[in-house]
């Protein structure tokens, strides 16, 4: 199984409800900085997990897991008694770095079982379920560019004419989600979630000059103000020629749109020489979602 990174376009952050989530407008995009998983078959009603790569070891590998937490839900969906599960992966997505790496690899998780056991569930099925683990992994099955609304799980595909190239700055910390959003709710009133009708229109254009300053995420702020030397990196990649930059998700990965390859090598080399980044990837989007490979 490969399944991608995700980056948020546009993220724009409501009221909350009864239960304490936030309305959400959000632009997600599937870029290509990738996990892969493998699932084996395992002694009934045993599912196991392990990581290698990019941040694995300080994943849990217990029930907290959302990768075992899919896998228990689909076997529990499937009604039998006689299911288990050893699932592998290799991560190259950040580890919370706001691009929805437990997302991916929870989406992940319910195609690879599915077809391991045989369930046989459709996609809407599966959609279902991944609702019930977290807003972002629907919109890890699916990839591609999409609106999220609701809590982000509601999706909406939208058309995008050509690939766009981002830059990745790849931060030596990780930032808390829920941390994050109560920073948010401290210094902002909750704000409109419409997405802006230009950007929709200059993706589907493939206007990226017009892509660029339409990008936008209201937790920005919040995750600036945890981490101040984000300000830092943004502004390093903007004097660089990044025709568009802004905090991916929560953070504190930070996206960096470039217009050309030489922007992009302009951009990845300045980053680069900079203490404050811990790696940079340069990936493109959209990109399928989680599917089998060979």
């Amino acid at each position: 199984m490969r399944v991608p990174a995700k980056v948020n376009l546009a993220l724009n952050v409501g009221a909350t409800d009864n239960e304490g989530y936030h309305a959400l407008g959000t632009l997600f995009q599937a870029v290509s900085l990738f996990d892969d998983l493998v699932a084996r078959p395992a002694e009934a009603g045993v599912f196991r997990v392990s990581f290698r790569g990019e941040g694995a070891s300080g994943l849990p590998v217990d029930d907290t897991n959302l990768v075992v937490r899919a896998a228990r839900l689909l076997a529990e969906t499937c009604g039998t008694g006689n299911l288990g599960a050893e699932i592998r992966v290799h991560k190259r997505i950040p580890v919370a770095g706001g691009m929805a790496g437990g997302s991916a690899d929870a989406a992940a998780t319910l195609v690879a079982c599915n077809q391991l056991w045989g369930a046989g569930l459709e996609p809407g099925q599966l959609h279902a379920l991944a609702a019930r683990l977290g807003a972002d992994v629907p919109f890890l099955l699916c990839g591609g560019t999409a609106v999220g609304t609701g809590r982000g799980e509601k999706l909406r595909p939208v058309p995008v004419r050509g690939s766009l190239q981002w830059v990745l700055a790849l931060s030596h910390h990780g930032l808390s989600t829920p941390a994050v959003f109560r920073e948010f709710d401290r210094i902002s009133p909750p704000r409109p979630t419409g997405i802006d009708p230009g950007l929709l229109a200059a993706l589907a254009g493939g206007d990226v000059h017009s892509v660029g300053p339409l990008l936008g995420n209201d937790l920005q702020r919040a995750a600036v103000n945890l981490h101040p030397e984000l300000a830092d990196v943004l502004a390093m990649g903007r004097e660089a020629g990044a025709a568009g930059a802004l905090v991916s998700g929560s953070g504190p990965t930070i996206a960096f749109l470039a217009d050309t390859p030489a922007a992009a090598d302009a951009i990845s080399g300045r980053l680069a020489l900079s203490s404050r980044v811990r790696a940079v990837r340069r990936v493109h989007g959209p990109v399928p979602g989680a599917r089998i490979v060979n």
